[in-house]
């Protein structure tokens, strides 16, 4: 690799987790694993093996990666035990992860306050659990809790337990902000100083944004000799969060000239990937963002717009393409035109942007997201709304009208008892369906009725099955009759895995249409034949 390349290592899995509100679940992890792996990620940080039930079922089942190395994270062995009797190390050590990361105490309050053990003692710690994971894997890493805080405390300490690091064997030493106090010109200045013990292509900088620097203070770190940035997508994380990985990104490969394993192509998913963990999360994405906000690149009509228009570079850093995000004239129509035909693309669908059906999608897409649709996040739902623009799209059935039912009652041995039942009107090539069915809850109801019809007809439908169902408040001024976005994640046999979105101030209304979506999407992928009525 080049002097120049700067390896990108995620902490979104565990890091993140950790933000106040965030709560992923297995199949959030495997999702997001998946597209942070498709857009050049060199590491991913899976979570803790043994920490908690989540992140064991991830690591039970790991997903397949094809470009970034799974990272299992966990301690240095206890003080009293040695490394291959430590079931914390053991645990960490026994995943199919090839790749973890050992943090360890740097600052020497810490180790004699926090673990109440010795300085030398803590060397040894960090120095045996290295070499015991050496034998066990392919790759280690250290990385070294509040080292800024002990550098400036006790340098010749700190740098002791960097030194019993890399002489164990560990091919990344990263340097931890781990309360995110230190300054930029703090962390030159002091990698710097560890580069002269420590290579630079072994280096790394873990950041924390607490004093509203993470992003900066890696920069400064890789300015610096590192050639390892540890991050997060829209810098989640704990307190104030992580530094920022989609930032970083593109400031390290557009603005600095050095090279990641994220290409040029793959640069143009940043955008798509910011929104997508926000919708994944029912967090509204930040407008303002840098290069990824929905308005990063917007410009109001007059003096402003007709420079840009004449001359980009005027108002704007870098084109916005280059990032997957678009520029907003927002008295122009012809930044929601190229949105759409930049999307259409993204669905591998051919169109000519002059098409008179394209101006009917754009008006339809910005009246969609006027009422609380969000496509970022629900790609099957745009590639079948974008295909019904150019009357692509099969009509698989007719759903005529469909009843719920919830029933809440104590039975005669005093218990509380809830049920579910879904009646649906179906019309399929002419013919008229109607089935009854019970479900858990009134949308697992729902598509049991529908799948009770449509099943038999369709039979690739059998291994559908939904992986996530989100709800999310759009007017929460209006309380409980508040309109609600369901976002639903499906997947089948073959492992793929697709979103789509209803919106609507009935919730059971919005999930028929998330629920419609996927359906029909799955169908449609599949190649069902199309002689059927129109829904």
């Amino acid at each position: 690799m080049s002097d120049r390349h700067v390896y990108l290592y995620d902490s979104t899995l565990r890091d993140g987790a950790q933000t106040q509100g965030v709560d992923f679940n297995p199949a959030d992890k495997e999702l997001i694993a998946h597209e942070l792996d498709a857009i050049g990620i060199d590491y991913i940080e899976g979570g803790w093996p043994g920490a908690n039930a989540t992140d064991d079922a991830f690591f039970a089942n790991p997903p397949a990666l094809k470009r970034a190395r799974l990272t299992a994270f966990g301690m240095t062995r206890r003080a009293g035990r040695s490394a291959d009797n430590d079931p914390t190390l053991t645990a960490i050590l026994s995943t199919p992860a090839k790749t973890v990361c050992i943090f360890g105490k740097t600052w020497d309050f810490q180790v004699e306050t926090a673990l109440g053990v010795d300085l030398d003692e803590n060397i040894r710690m960090i120095a045996d659990s290295i070499e015991h994971a050496v034998k066990k894997t392919d790759e280690v890493m250290f990385d070294a809790e509040h080292f800024f805080d002990g550098y400036k405390a006790d340098p010749e300490f700190a740098l002791n337990c960097l030194k019993a690091a890399y002489g164990a064997g560990a091919r990344w030493v990263v340097l931890c902000d781990t309360n995110g106090g230190t300054l930029p010109h703090e962390i030159g200045e002091i990698v710097a100083e560890v580069a002269k013990h420590i290579p630079g292509d072994h280096l790394g900088i873990h950041a924390h944004d607490d004093t509203g620097n993470a992003v900066a203070n890696s920069l400064t770190a890789v300015r610096a000799g590192v050639r390892q940035v540890q991050g997060s997508l829209n810098g989640l994380g704990e307190r104030c969060g992580n530094a920022n990985l989609i930032s970083i990104i593109p400031t390290l490969a557009l603005k600095m000239g050095y090279q990641t394993s994220v290409t040029e192509q793959d640069m143009t998913r940043l955008t798509h990937l910011s929104r997508m963990l926000d919708e994944r999360l029912n967090r509204a994405p930040n407008r303002g963002a840098p290069y990824v906000g929905e308005s990063a690149f917007a410009h109001k009509g007059g003096v402003h717009a007709s420079a840009v228009e004449k001359n980009p570079s005027t108002y704007e850093h870098i084109d916005p393409r280059t990032v997957g995000n678009y520029r907003h004239i927002v008295v122009s129509d012809q930044s929601g035109r190229s949105n759409i035909v930049a999307r259409f693309r993204e669905a591998g669908i051919d169109v000519d942007p002059k098409d008179e059906k394209i101006s009917k999608l754009v008006d339809e897409v910005k009246d969609l997201e006027f009422k609380g649709y969000a496509f970022d996040g629900a790609e099957a739902s745009f590639e079948l709304l974008a295909r019904r623009a150019l009357g692509t799209v099969p009509d698989y059935f007719h759903c005529t009208s469909f009843k719920v039912l919830d029933e809440r009652r104590w039975n005669t041995r005093g218990e509380l008892v809830t049920s579910s039942e879904a009646t649906v009107k179906l019309e399929i090539s002419g013919e008229s369906y109607m089935t009854v069915a019970e479900g858990n809850g009134p949308v697992n109801a729902l598509d049991a009725a529908l799948r009770k019809v449509l099943t038999t007809i369709y039979p690739q439908l059998e291994d559908l099955h939904l992986v996530d169902y989100k709800v999310r408040i759009l007017t929460p001024g209006d309380g409980t009759g508040a309109v609600t976005r369901v976002m639903i994640e499906s997947a089948d046999k073959d492992g793929e895995h697709w979103s789509t979105v209803g919106v609507s101030a009935n919730i059971i209304d919005a999930s028929y249409n998330a629920l419609r979506d996927s359906i029909i999407y799955k169908l449609y992928r599949d190649g069902a034949e199309d002689n059927h009525s129109p829904d």
